[in-house]
């Protein structure tokens, strides 16, 4: 269930930045930041996005607007894996997930 984020992953010409748009909107018009000194509470799409990626422990910043994640990451962290986590918000079973059937809902 759900459906790929399509991702472009574009560098920054700020060292330890990177940019992700994506093919919907995550926040509306709102603005939403996150460091990894705070814990994320929600489960709005921008929440989800920021848990995930602060919880790599390569990210120190998360901003997001609209269809733009900005990630500052953390001192001698690249990048790589991050475009996975953001195409992946809305898959709900993945591989090894277990679906539920009829039987488990009553």
């Amino acid at each position: 269930m759900g459906e790929p984020v399509t991702v472009i992953e574009k560098p920054s010409t700020n060292h330890g930045l990177v940019r992700f748009e994506t093919n919907r909107s995550l926040t509306g018009m709102g603005h939403e930041r996150y460091t990894k000194d705070q814990e994320v509470i929600g489960d709005r799409p921008p929440d989800v996005v920021a848990r995930q990626l602060l919880a790599t422990g390569r990210v120190d910043q998360v901003h997001v607007y609209a269809q733009t994640i900005t990630v500052r990451l953390s001192a001698g962290q690249e990048p790589e894996g991050l475009k996975q986590i953001v195409e992946d918000l809305f898959i709900h079973y993945k591989p090894g997930v277990e679906i539920p059937d009829e039987a488990s809902f009553s």
